[in-house]
């Protein structure tokens, strides 16, 4: 196979003053790709969306090797096939997930692929599971985001990045289930464990919040509560079902939470990213009751915690990565939820917009104007 040229959307500095529609951080180039090597598959890219996670690179929240090929939730077609891929075909469907796993190292084995080894390192070096870079400019060699540098006609990704999915499902939408639905609904089914009839809080209503607030009416809780500084998004939340919300802004939230469920929720789960709202969702969690994070503050956050009352009050704080998941076991379940009615996903959309749109369209995620905005190729 020979060598393949795409345009990509290439981060090269980070900290960029925004708007980002005038700064323009991401610059729109054209690259080459490598042939997919030994366990590697070239994806045409259908659809890629526009996610917190990105956007921490951008503003240097998250900081990441540069320069990098940006996008890590996306979903296309299998172009290409690397030596040794014998599970998919060319024309398959395919769903991007953003932490490869290599099915051998200690959380591998225990049935924890989220928590991949090899799969972290590679990310945190900007290169593929498999080893090395695949995206090159001028003799430069570009840095991969997650294992898929998804904002880009095509991609060269490790086979243990895709799941393959329904060909019925739309890209659009397919695109949401390898990180929005894949982390919010993990949190609530994989990682609370929740049971109908117990109480869920959602702090922070973007599209891993939303999916949260999908899972937790999915699995029977009961009351479900929104939390959010956004009253659009409180609105949107109230739509999804029997949703109460509160908005963060009221100097009486964490009370009026509390209020709402007689003392403290069963589970709450943070997915604003702030230390600020991980605080008031720990103040929302009832005595014996756990508090859940999936979001990602920038790595020097630190969050004060009153031992007292974590003893005394048998409290749980957990994190959650990707939801707690089993990418090829939860992605395709979450998919027949979603053709059931049971989980509509599609509400999280806001619409779709051109490549040559990213950075305009990162100003509209910083703002809080979307749950979630959407590339299509």
């Amino acid at each position: 196979m020979t060598r393949t040229t795409t345009r990509a959307a290439v981060l090269r500095a980070m900290g960029a003053a925004r708007p980002y529609a005038d700064s323009r951080p991401l610059a729109i180039e054209t690259v080459t790709l490598d042939p997919p090597g030994p366990g590697e598959v070239l994806v045409a890219i259908k659809a890629a969306g526009l996610c917190h996670s990105d956007l921490s690179v951008i503003n240097g929240d998250r900081p990441r090797p540069m320069p990098m090929t940006l996008g890590h939730e996306a979903a296309g077609v299998v172009e290409a096939l690397g030596e040794g891929v014998t599970d998919l075909v060319v024309g398959d469907h395919v769903v991007m997930v953003f932490m490869p796993s290599c099915g051998h190292c200690n959380p591998c084995a225990e049935g924890r692929p989220a928590l991949c080894e090899p799969g972290a390192a590679a990310n945190g070096k900007g290169e593929l599971l498999t080893g090395g870079k695949r995206i090159h400019r001028d003799g430069e060699s570009l840095n991969h985001h997650l294992g898929c540098s998804a904002f880009a006609e095509r991609a060269v990704v490790s086979r243990r990045s895709l799941v393959k999915i329904d060909p019925a499902l739309s890209f659009a939408e397919a695109a949401l289930f390898g990180c929005a639905v894949l982390t919010g609904v993990g949190a609530v089914v994989n990682t609370a464990r929740l049971r109908a009839g117990q109480s869920a809080v959602v702090v922070g209503l973007g599209g891993v919040g939303l999916a949260s607030v999908l899972g937790s009416l999915a699995s029977g809780a009961t009351p479900v509560i929104a939390v959010d500084l956004s009253e659009d998004k409180l609105a949107l939340a109230r739509t999804l079902g029997p949703v109460q919300t509160v908005n963060a802004a009221d100097p009486d939230a964490v009370d009026q939470v509390r209020a709402l469920t007689r003392g403290g929720a069963d589970f709450v789960f943070e997915m604003a990213g702030s230390v600020r709202a991980l605080e008031a969702a720990w103040k929302m969690t009832r005595r014996g009751g756990t508090t859940i994070t999936a979001g990602l503050p920038p790595p020097d956050a630190a969050l004060p915690v009153n031992v007292v009352s974590l003893v005394g009050e048998e409290r749980t704080l957990k994190g959650s990565y990707i939801g707690t998941c089993v990418p090829g076991r939860d992605i395709p379940r979450y998919v027949a939820l979603y053709r059931q009615g049971r989980l509509p996903v599609d509400r999280l959309m806001s619409g779709t917009i051109s490549l040559d749109d990213i950075n305009a369209g990162f100003d509209r995620l910083h703002a809080g104007e979307v749950v979630r905005l959407v590339v299509t190729f």
